[in-house]
C-alpha cells in the first residue's frame, strides 16, 4: 500500500468529522459569551485521554448551542461531536410512555385497562395492576435489575427482554398494593413496551420509530434492543480509575489509564435502551412547544401527575419528573447506566430545553444541565425569595443502639439453603465465629450483619436486608430480601441439604464478583 493509500482513511475520518459538525451547526448564532460560559462547564472534560459530553440546548424553536467535549471512545481517540450517538438510559422512559399514551388516544387501549388485558403472561395478583400504575411507578411491580441482582445476574450480562419478561411471568407478590405508593420500577416500564407492541401489532421499536422519531427529524434515534446491533458513531461508556489502590493512598502511576470500561450489552428496551443524540433530543424537548407529535391532547396527557389511592399527587408525571429551577418550572428526567449518565430538562416558561449526555460514571448531567440552563437563562429566573434566617435549628444527632451480635446458637439456626420459585435462584447460609454469609454461586461470599431480631443487612445495592422468617414452633422457615425497589422476596428453607453444601464454609472471605 503506498503512502498516500495509507492517509486516505486519516483524510476520510477528518472530512466526516467536518460534515457532521457542519450539519449539527446551531440554527442561529451564539453569542461569545454564552458560548465561553457553557464551555466552562465542561472544561473538565474537554482534554485529552477523557470520557467527554455532549451538550445541546434548543429556545424557541432553533438549536441555539450544540458541541460535544472529551472522548466518545477513548481507546481509538474519537471525539465526542453533536452526532455521538448515546445510550442515554432511563431517558429512554419518556418516549416509552409517549407511545403508550398515543395509543390511548388512538383508542388501542385504555391507561386503566388491567396489564393482564393485554399481556397475558402477566401473573394475576391480588390487586389488579392497571397500564396508569406502571407509567406513574405505582403499581407495585418489583423492579427488574433488582430481580436479576438478587438472581445471581450481573448488570454486564447480556440481558434481553425474554429474560427479563421470564422472571416477570414468575413472580407471585407485588411490592406493595397498586396505587397505595410511588416506588420507581423499571419492569413496569419494560412491560409497557410489550403493551404497545399488543396494541399497535408492530414492533416497538418500529411503532417508536414511525410515530414518534420520523416526525420529529430524530434521525439517529433508534430503540436498541440488539447487544450486537452495529451503531456508527456511537459512545462507549467509562469509569474513574479510584486514586488510591487497595495497598494505601498512592496515586496511579503517571502514563496509568485514569478510566476503566463500563460495559452495556442490553438487548432490552422499554425502561432503558435508547440511542440517540443530544441535538435528536433538543428536537424531542420542543414538541413539548409545539406539540406537532400527539397534539396538545396526548402533550397535557403526557405532564399528568400520577395520583395515590389517598388522593395525594407524585410528582412523576408520563416518564416525566416535574420539578423546580430557581423558581421557573422544569419537565425532566435522568439516565444512568454502565457509565452512561444523561439528563434532560424542558423550560416550559422559557421554551428552553437543555440536553446533557455524558459516558462517565461521575459525569454529574443533572448538576451540568442546571449550570447550563444557569447561563442560558441568565436574567430569566424569577426573583428568588428571601431565606428564612429564624429557621428552626437542625435536630441533634442520635446515635443509634448498636445491635447484639447473635451467640452461636442462634447464628446456628438460620444455618441452611434457601430457595426462590420466583427467581428460580439459591444462596446457601453459614455460620460460623465470623458470623453469618450467605454464598451465592456468582456473587461469591455475602457477609450480614446483625441489625435486630432476625434481621441482617449486606453491603450489596440488590439485597440491601434480609429478614428471616419463623414458623409455629420457633424454627427458621425462610428468608425475605428486601431494601431499595424490590419489598419481601421470599425465600423458602429447603428441608434436606443439597450436595455439595459443605462446600460453603462460613469462615469464606466475603466478596467474589458482584
Amino acid at each position: 500500500m503506498n503512502a498516500h493509500a495509507r492517509r486516505l482513511p486519516v483524510t476520510a475520518a477528518a472530512v466526516l468529522a467536518a460534515a457532521l459538525l457542519t450539519a449539527c451547526a446551531p440554527d442561529r448564532p451564539v453569542s461569545p459569551a454564552l458560548a465561553r460560559g457553557i464551555d466552562a462547564v465542561f472544561a473538565d472534560l474537554d482534554r485529552p485521554g477523557s470520557p467527554g459530553a455532549s451538550v445541546s440546548v434548543i429556545r424557541d424553536g432553533d438549536i441555539v448551542y450544540s458541541r460535544g467535549y472529551g472522548h466518545a471512545q477513548i481507546e481509538h481517540g474519537v471525539p465526542v461531536t453533536p452526532a455521538t450517538v448515546f445510550h442515554v438510559a432511563s431517558v429512554s422512559k419518556q418516549f416509552t410512555a409517549m407511545a403508550v399514551t398515543m395509543l390511548a388516544a388512538d383508542g388501542a387501549l385504555g391507561l386503566d385497562d388491567p396489564v393482564q388485558q393485554h399481556l397475558d403472561f402477566v401473573p394475576e395478583f391480588d390487586h389488579p395492576t392497571t397500564v396508569r400504575q406502571l407509567i406513574h411507578h405505582t403499581s407495585g411491580i418489583r423492579d427488574q435489575w433488582q430481580l436479576l441482582g438478587i438472581s445471581g445476574w450481573r448488570l454486564d450480562d447480556v440481558i434481553t427482554t425474554g429474560q427479563i419478561l421470564g422472571l416477570m411471568a414468575r413472580q407471585r407478590e407485588l411490592n406493595f398494593v397498586p396505587g397505595s405508593e410511588y416506588l420507581y420500577s423499571n419492569m413496569g416500564y419494560t412491560l409497557m413496551a410489550q403493551v404497545v407492541e399488543a396494541a399497535s401489532g408492530m414492533s416497538f421499536v418500529d411503532f417508536t420509530a414511525s410515530r414518534i422519531f420520523q416526525p420529529l427529524g430524530m434521525d439517529r434515534t433508534h430503540f436498541h434492543d440488539d447487544h450486537r446491533h452495529v451503531v456508527p458513531n456511537r459512545a462507549y461508556s467509562y469509569a474513574p480509575v479510584a486514586a488510591a489502590d487497595d495497598a494505601g493512598d498512592a496515586e496511579p502511576a503517571e502514563g496509568a489509564p485514569r478510566y476503566t470500561k463500563s460495559v452495556l450489552s442490553y438487548a432490552n428496551a422499554g425502561a432503558t435502551s435508547l440511542f440517540t443524540t443530544a441535538d435528536d433530543l433538543a428536537r424531542w424537548l420542543d414538541n413539548f412547544r409545539h406539540e406537532t407529535v400527539g397534539g396538545p391532547g396526548v402533550m397535557a396527557t403526557m405532564r399528568q401527575r400520577g395520583i395515590l389511592n389517598s388522593g395525594d399527587t407524585i410528582p412523576y408525571a408520563h416518564g416525566l419528573s416535574m420539578g423546580e429551577h430557581r423558581g421557573l418550572r422544569t419537565i425532566g428526567h435522568g439516565g444512568a447506566d454502565a457509565g452512561f449518565r444523561t439528563q434532560v430538562y424542558w423550560f416550559p416558561e422559557v421554551e428552553t430545553g437543555v440536553v446533557v449526555l455524558t459516558n462517565v460514571a461521575n459525569g454529574n448531567p443533572a448538576g451540568r444541565a442546571r449550570d447550563v440552563a444557569d447561563v442560558v437563562l441568565a436574567g430569566s429566573f424569577p426573583e428568588e425569595e428571601e431565606e428564612d434566617d429564624e429557621g428552626g435549628a437542625p435536630a441533634p444527632a442520635t446515635d443509634a443502639a448498636p445491635p447484639e451480635t447473635p451467640g452461636p446458637a442462634v447464628l446456628a439456626g438460620y444455618a441452611g439453603t434457601y430457595y426462590s420459585p420466583e427467581l428460580d435462584a439459591l444462596y446457601h447460609v453459614a455460620a460460623g465465629e465470623g458470623g453469618l454469609v450467605a454464598h451465592h454461586v456468582r456473587h461469591g461470599a455475602i457477609a450480614l450483619e446483625p441489625r435486630a431480631a432476625d434481621e441482617f443487612a449486606t453491603d450489596r445495592w440488590w439485597m440491601r436486608e434480609i429478614r428471616f422468617e419463623r414458623g409455629a414452633g420457633g424454627a427458621v422457615t425462610g428468608l425475605r430480601v428486601g431494601g431499595g425497589r424490590v419489598r419481601n422476596l421470599l425465600f423458602v428453607r429447603l428441608r434436606a441439604p443439597l450436595p455439595g453444601d459443605e462446600a460453603f464454609p462460613a469462615a469464606a472471605t466475603p466478596g467474589g464478583s458482584s
